[in-house]
């Protein structure tokens, strides 16, 4: 049977998913979905972008992605998107062309066309979350890249016969999480365990027919693989630790 492989956000960190792709294995039809922000903060940027687009896989637009789009808009405030997209790391990204405006700009128009959300029937993709006081056909680009805490809080299930898979928030940053445990709350899962930060390092596939988390530690240069049960930690409602763009 074909698997339905869901990869947290890369933030640059090539060397870590070819890890975790070798060991992961896809067959030809196994379908791989990324939930966004491939790019920043991590030091091949561009290699990531290239290998996904190389190898066919389903991507999201995420947060870092958008900011990219804005710093090189055609905007007034323009100058102040470069500025913040730069801070967020940016910067990582731009090295990692080396001067190849050329493929950045390919990228860029990639970027263009990824999809704010996908809905796979019994799944539902999307970079940050949905904002539950909002229709579907109403959630916009603020929602599907941004949105936290309206999100995580809400106590019920947006859907009711589907499962929202996100990223964009750091696992570890909820109440009682220890670095590299998934998150679940009522109807959805976080799968971004924070590949780039010091604190954690760990880049996460969810393989979730079989319910199996396959982990590469980025820094440690550890694989792992666990049950969707023990990897998984419930969202008790409390409030985040910190906040990380």
């Amino acid at each position: 049977m074909p698997r339905r492989v869901f990869i947290g956000d890369i933030h640059g960190h090539y060397v870590g998913l070819r890890h975790l792709l070798d060991k992961i294995n896809p067959a030809t039809n196994d379908q791989i979905y990324c939930v966004g922000d491939l790019i920043d903060r991590g030091p091949q940027s561009s290699k990531v972008v290239s290998y996904v687009r190389e190898q066919g896989f389903t991507c999201v637009l995420g947060n870092h992605e958008q900011l990219l789009l804005d710093a090189f808009g055609k905007t007034q405030d323009a100058s102040n998107t470069l500025q913040a997209w730069l801070y967020s790391g940016g910067q990582s990204t731009l090295a990692s062309y080396d001067q190849d405006v050329a493929l950045l700009s390919e990228h860029m128009e990639w970027f263009r066309t990824l999809p704010l959300y996908l809905d796979l029937g019994d799944i539902w993709l999307v970079h940050a979350g949905v904002n539950p006081m909002l229709p579907v056909d109403e959630q916009s680009r603020e929602e599907c890249c941004w949105i936290r805490d309206v999100f995580h809080g809400a106590p019920t299930p947006y859907f009711q016969n589907k499962l929202i898979i996100t990223g964009h928030t750091i696992t570890f940053t909820f109440p009682d999480i220890d670095p590299g445990q998934i998150v679940e709350g009522p109807g959805w899962l976080d799968i971004d365990t924070g590949a780039y930060h010091p604190k954690s390092g760990w880049l996460t596939a969810l393989d979730i027919d079989n319910e199996v988390v396959h982990q590469y530690n980025v820094f440690e240069a550890v694989y792992r693989v666990r049950s969707l049960e023990e990897a998984c930690s419930p969202f008790t409602h409390g409030r985040r630790r910190m906040m990380v763009p």
